[in-house]
């Protein structure tokens, strides 16, 4: 008998970490034996034109079920995703929900499947930044405390599950789902359209990207953080693909610079392009954090705390907090030639998706 593992995906990060694990099972003759997927999109990011890119670019098959559950507040998110996945998983259940990340589907489609009996597996679990203020730890914290199966990208996961009282046997380090679809498709970056128009050039210019409330909420801090960036980049051009929650903000705020280029949120392939080829990243994201270390790019972080402190260990990462007048010295340092080279955290290696799919073969066997 044929087992079926639901693969659920609900916002841009989902795409990149499932892209790896799709791959992994196709490559599988043997499995296809015993072992069945269906694709779940919960619908929670809505632009269909960016869903499309990305499921195109990364060759992610296209969805055997969509939710739709649509745009609204966290828990109008949560309630919809819920209702849509529960009457999926009545009339057709499955023998294991897999979810990645830490994103509202993550938590939602966890609390559904526990509650019909289903169990869950969880990739990229164990990550932690501490901060409860972040809707993503509360995700990343309620699932992985109804989860069955973790799947970590490190050892520091690996550790904040284990002093969660997680017991050894049900906790596996595999390494990072991102990193394999990074790798994957390297060679496959392109440029953006506007590239030449803006007079792009390999390693003069910065990439921005901002939407923590912290940093984007208050009009008045955001046009301190852009004035600050834009003062001290020395003339550089800079690429700013501009999230929905940020674009709000940014629509009240005037005096840009003139080499301050606001862009929409780009395919996955041109955006990577971008960072590669860029001579840092300043973000307040977490996975961006992940590529440009492995990428070799400097990156600074404009949060207190992040849940991959490996990206700051052993990367190219640096964390320097939410104050304006932090960003200085930071882009002091790279300026004249200091910034720390970085190395690659262990198993991120382009195998994660592989040992995620063995493993899942020993356990639904």
């Amino acid at each position: 008998m044929i087992k079926k593992i639901d693969l659920i995906v609900g916002a841009r990060p989902n795409f990149m970490k499932i892209s790896s694990i799709i791959r992994a099972m196709n490559l599988r003759d043997e499995l296809k034996r015993f072992l069945g997927y269906r694709l779940v999109h919960t619908g929670q990011h809505y632009d269909d034109k960016m869903s499309e890119s990305f499921f195109e670019q990364l060759n992610i098959p296209k969805p055997h079920f969509n939710l739709e559950a649509g745009s609204g507040s966290q828990a109008e998110q949560t309630a919809q995703i819920m209702i849509g996945y529960e009457k999926l998983l009545i009339s057709s259940p499955s023998d294991l929900c897999l979810v990645v990340g830490d994103v509202t589907s993550t938590m939602a489609c966890a609390i559904t499947a526990q509650k019909l009996g289903i169990p869950v597996a969880h990739v990229e679990a164990g990550i932690r930044s501490g901060d409860w203020s972040m809707p993503e730890e509360i995700n990343r914290m309620v699932t992985d405390s109804i989860t069955n199966y973790f799947f970590t990208t490190s050892k520091f996961a690996n550790e904040n599950l284990k002093t969660a009282g997680v017991s050894d046997d049900r906790v596996f380090f595999v390494g990072n789902t991102m990193i394999d679809t990074l790798l994957a498709n390297e060679k496959r970056f392109q440029k953006p359209s506007f590239w030449d128009d803006y007079g792009l050039v390999k390693n003069e210019y910065f990439v921005v990207t901002m939407h923590r409330p912290s940093n984007v909420d208050g009009e008045d801090n955001l046009q301190r953080i852009v004035n600050e960036i834009t003062k001290l980049t020395r003339g550089l051009p800079i690429v700013f693909p501009v999230h929905p929650r940020t674009a709000k903000v940014l629509k009240n705020l005037n005096n840009f610079a003139p080499k301050l280029y606001l862009v929409k949120p780009q395919p996955y392939l041109e955006f990577n392009y971008l960072v590669q080829n860029s001579k840092a990243v300043i973000t307040d994201s977490g996975g961006i954090t992940e590529e440009t270390t492995v990428m070799g790019v400097p990156c600074i972080t404009l949060r207190d705390s992040t849940e991959r402190p490996e990206t700051v260990t052993i990367g190219t990462n640096e964390l320097i907090g939410t104050d304006p007048g932090n960003i200085k010295p930071a882009l002091d340092r790279l300026f004249a030639g200091e910034w720390k080279k970085g190395s690659i955290p262990e198993k991120w290696d382009g195998k994660a998706g592989e040992r995620i799919v063995s493993h899942l073969m020993e356990l639904l066997n």
